[in-house]
């Protein structure tokens, strides 16, 4: 059967970390010790045995359902945010093309949410709150138990899904009828720990217990597993998200409803070699028009010296730049970076106007300032005709604090559109030469980088990262070749047991 494929199968299909042990950069990783000095405290000590998996059957659990032979997969999920939600679709579908038996754990409506219908995996509802709650916790992790009842493989998205299915295997032994043994927990790690303070402390403790306690952690990013290997992972190895595929606007938006990013139905970025499913739906000038219109409440936006130039299309200047972000309206994206980097292309002879795609938290606070600073930046909230708005753009930024693989980056470089990005966690490795790359937390070098790409000294620049960008999204494993990577994997840790 097709989900057998061993590590050899993903490797041939350029697969980084596909072999058992590697990290993505061709060394082959037999633990925590592997790899050179990444590795240095990896040894600190390994997660204790879990007692016996899964609980029994009940209220729609897939008990059972991956025994007869083949493989069954249990993907956890709690919070959607990023391009975690459209991962776990991702891999969803592609594991169930593939003969394997998936049931996704995860919060009431995120089968929904995902748009798992028609992918041929199951849903099993777990509330997994954002943080702890004892009684939910509790709740959630019998619900898991009862989830995992014949699975081969547990594989868990992020610390809080991950800390209640590793409580969930540890405790399983309650619950009468288990079969022996313990399907393996692999756990991949999507994002850096940003938070300060006291929640600091406590998500370091809880990734540190996370990260003992898998059998693999998976890293998006080189730093990820860098940072699993000095938390003592026992074994730690690279496992890009690809950018997803798209799927037609009315199949609804994974991400997009899910973490309210401004993504199209699978995410913010739809994979290289999806050129067809990735195509803009609408004419570029119409699209540009309709963003470059002045607001119809008669709010002033992005005034400048081009406002109410060219009296053709009433009065919309259709050639004033439009750099366009994309993305959760919250701190790590790092908006309020972008607005600074704003204010000094208000005197620039056409300035840009820079639209933002999403919704989240932050949409009251950073609309305010827009309005009080008169800056030309417009909140466009939720969107899901990202290839429409990437056609439209001149360039694309991404002002984040951190990222692993960014898909709006994939996406914009896919598309040939310029990129501006941070240089954070795993974007110079993902785009290379293909992006104008700037130091964090610097509004200047983001403010420069950006008016010298669209002054008529940038032209040739634009157009060097133009065809740059396609290029590098050549290289880049797409979905297919996340799921060999995670089959084989799968088939490794499975066997083992």
């Amino acid at each position: 059967m097709e989900h057998t494929a061993s590590a050899r199968n993903a490797e041939a299909a350029g697969v980084p970390g596909a072999g058992a042990g590697a990290d993505g950069t061709g060394a082959a990783a037999t633990g925590p010790a592997a790899a050179g000095p990444a590795a240095a405290g990896a040894a600190e000590g390994s997660a204790a045995p879990r007692p016996s998996a899964a609980g029994q059957d009940g209220r729609g659990s897939a008990s059972g359902a991956g025994a007869a032979g083949g493989l069954h997969v249990v993907l956890v999920v709690a919070a959607l945010s990023g391009g975690v939600g459209a991962h776990v679709r991702s891999l969803a579908a592609g594991l169930s093309a593939r003969g394997v038996v998936v049931t996704v754990c995860g919060p009431a409506g995120t089968d929904e949410l995902l748009g798992l219908a028609g992918t041929g995996a199951r849903f099993h509802p777990v509330e997994i709150t954002p943080s702890p709650r004892p009684r939910t916790d509790a709740a959630a992790v019998g619900e898991l138990r009862r989830a995992f009842t014949g699975a081969s493989v547990v594989h868990a998205h992020g610390l809080r899904a991950a800390l209640l299915s590793d409580l969930a295997l540890r405790t399983a032994g309650r619950v009468p009828g288990l079969r022996e043994g313990t399907p393996p927990l692999v756990v991949t790690f999507h994002h850096a720990l940003l938070a300060t303070g006291m929640e600091r402390r406590l998500l370091r403790l809880m990734e540190r217990r996370v990260a003992r306690s898998a059998d693999l952690v998976l890293g998006a990013s080189s730093d990820l597993v860098t940072r699993a290997r000095e938390l003592g992972a026992v074994d730690a190895r690279l496992g890009p998200v690809a950018a997803p595929r798209r799927r037609p606007a009315e199949a609804a938006g994974a991400e997009t409803r899910a973490d309210a990013s401004a993504a199209g139905p699978a995410g913010p970025a739809g994979s290289a070699g999806s050129a067809a499913e990735d195509a803009p739906l609408r004419d570029r000038e119409e699209v540009r028009a309709e963003l470059l219109a002045p607001p119809r409440r008669g709010k002033r936006w992005g005034a400048g010296r081009a406002a109410g130039a060219g009296g053709a299309n009433g009065g919309v200047d259709l050639d004033r730049p439009i750099v366009l972000a994309i993305g959760r309206l919250v701190p790590h994206k790092g908006y309020h970076l972008l607005l600074d980097a704003a204010r000094g292309w208000r005197d620039l002879e056409r300035p840009p106007l820079v639209v933002i795609a999403g919704g989240g938290p932050q949409a009251a606070e950073l609309r305010a300032r827009i309005d009080t600073e008169g800056l030309p930046v417009r909140l466009l909230g939720h969107r899901d005709d990202v290839p429409d708005l990437l056609a439209a753009a001149d360039l694309v930024v991404l002002p984040s604090r951190w990222e692993a693989r960014s898909l709006v980056a994939q996406e914009a470089l896919a598309a040939g559109v310029p990129l501006v990005a941070t240089a954070v966690g795993g974007v110079p490795e993902l785009v290379g030469d293909a992006a104008e790359l700037v130091p964090p937390g610097n509004p200047e070098a983001l403010s420069a980088a950006v008016a010298g790409l669209l002054g008529e000294a940038g032209a040739a620049r634009r157009a060097e990262l133009a065809a740059a960008g396609p290029a590098q999204a050549a290289t880049w494993p797409d979905e297919d070749d996340a799921v060999l990577l995670v089959l084989s994997v799968y088939d490794e840790l499975a066997t083992s047991r």
